[in-house]
């Protein structure tokens, strides 16, 4: 029996909500994919352990958070516009709430942009964020409130999302 044995089998099952993880975190699917293959190099390194007494999927979103957090220098920095799109462009305003959504994220902190991208987009619990993050589960809250507060400032014109009742529920 081969010590890699699912794992090819893993990264084909759970490659795209991966990846979903790795663009939010980064904001550019270039860095994304840097992202994922590093962590899955590690991963790989580590599977006959994982596959025996472990859960795969949460030690590589814990793994990718660490990485994405821990990166020093970042080949192609993001450049966010300060600047909306005119809403005339498009016709779908939820794609323009996308592009707000995810230039404001540019613009937090790699922590608070975890907590925001585990929480709200991966849908873990408060738990689940804090033991991906390694913190305890009030610094998750507290990043969660920071975090939404930042983003209501950097993007008043999603205040619409933001204020929503099932979201200023999860920050409390």
């Amino acid at each position: 029996m081969d010590h890699h044995d699912g794992f090819r089998e893993f990264v084909l099952a759970r490659q795209q909500a991966l990846m979903r993880t790795a663009y939010l975190l980064t904001g550019d699917p270039h860095l994304a994919e840097d992202l994922l293959q590093s962590v899955l190099i590690n991963v790989v390194g580590h599977w006959s352990k994982l596959v025996k007494g472990g859960n795969p999927e949460a030690y590589t979103r814990k793994a990718m958070v660490n990485q994405y957090i821990s990166w020093k220098r970042r080949l192609r920095p993001e450049v966010p516009s300060g600047d909306p799109p005119e809403r005339g462009a498009y016709s779908d305003g939820a794609v323009l709430d996308r592009i707000v959504l995810r230039q404001a994220l540019a613009k937090l902190g790699r922590r608070q942009r975890a907590v925001i991208v585990l929480r709200f987009w991966e849908d873990l619990t408060e738990a689940q964020t804090a033991e991906v993050l390694g913190c305890a589960v009030g610094t998750v809250k507290s990043q969660t409130h920071h975090a939404l507060a930042r983003l209501r400032e950097v993007a008043p014109e999603l205040v619409h999302l933001l204020d929503d009742p099932e979201i200023v529920e999860v920050a409390r």
